[in-house]
């Protein structure tokens, strides 16, 4: 039996992605290459290590197996790299990296800016998804690092604070729902179903979230337009097309935060915490550790 590191970076790829396809593009190979490599993998073990469907790929039990010894090698090798980087030029850490929406948009740009401008030989891989399937993720080893909130179960995982942030309701200024409603005032998530929203464009992790919400009240939202940022969104608001559930810090950055109605959403899940989590910080590679205790400690200096 003999795998090389190319073979183990593929097959972590491929089911990073979910698809032979994104993980021979991810791994820069070519499709016939990387099907070739993963049924020799097959081969010389004897066992399928990919249960094939139209939704894509997942891993056997023994491919869960290979999949838990490919990422300890990989991130050995990381740790080599990340030791041996003061000595050998052209060498780069690489850190996969999941967050939530309100991560990506709100926090992170300027968390991790600040990061890599400090760490010119490190990479990030950012990725967005919803926070359950962050923890899903962590748990297999096919991410370093992850930021979720703490509504969601982390059992298991390390965790740290990286910030804390509401979402809230945005009103226009005639809306019906805003009618009588106090300054500062709630209303439950409930009253807004069945009115038109205003929503992200693409698969938006946020988005996805709203709609388990509706969907566990026996409802589905109704999107009037989805658009490419907070920002437009608060505007499309203003303009009274709809309403929409938003970060409270996307408001109080939006220009057109004084023309529209906040109101907090009355629901526990409204108020949460973004947390840091991954399977064992002592276990990161060095710089990997170092983008933990930056994120970690940005807050308190934001």
């Amino acid at each position: 039996m003999r795998f090389d590191l190319t073979d183990l970076k593929l097959f972590l790829r491929v089911l990073e992605t979910g698809s032979i396809t994104a993980g021979a593009a991810h791994a820069h190979l070519a499709l016939a290459s990387a099907s070739a490599r993963i049924r020799g993998m097959e081969d010389a073990l004897g066992v399928p290590l990919l249960q094939r469907s139209r939704r894509g790929v997942e891993a056997t039990a023994a491919g869960r197996t290979l999949l838990h010894h490919a990422r300890l090698i990989t991130q050995q090798m990381e740790k080599m790299r990340a030791d041996l980087g003061e000595y050998a030029s052209g060498l780069k850490g690489h850190i996969r990296l999941l967050c939530n929406t309100s991560a990506l948009t709100e926090f992170l740009p300027d968390a991790l800016a600040a990061f890599m401008a400090t760490h010119p030989q490190v990479n990030v891989d950012l990725e967005e998804r919803l926070s359950s399937d962050i923890v899903q993720a962590m748990r297999e080893d096919l991410a370093d690092v992850g930021i979720i909130t703490d509504s969601v179960d982390s059992s298991g995982l390390e965790t740290r604070l990286f910030c804390e942030d509401r979402l809230v309701l945005v009103l226009g200024p005639g809306h019906p729902l805003g009618k009588g409603l106090r300054r500062n005032g709630s209303l439950p998530f409930a009253a807004t179903t069945e009115h038109d929203f205003i929503g992200l464009a693409g698969d938006s992790a946020l988005q996805q979230f709203l709609g388990e919400q509706a969907n566990r009240l026996g409802k589905r939202l109704r999107y009037r337009v989805r658009v490419r940022s907070f920002d437009a969104v608060c505007r499309m608001v203003a303009s009274g097309a709809g309403l929409a559930v938003v970060p409270e810090s996307a408001v109080l950055r939006s220009r057109d935060a004084a023309n529209v109605k906040v109101a907090k959403l009355a629901d526990p899940w409204a108020k949460r915490r973004l947390l840091l989590c991954m399977r064992g910080y002592a276990d990161l590679p060095g710089y990997a550790r170092e983008l933990v205790d930056a994120l970690a400690s940005f807050h308190d200096t934001a």
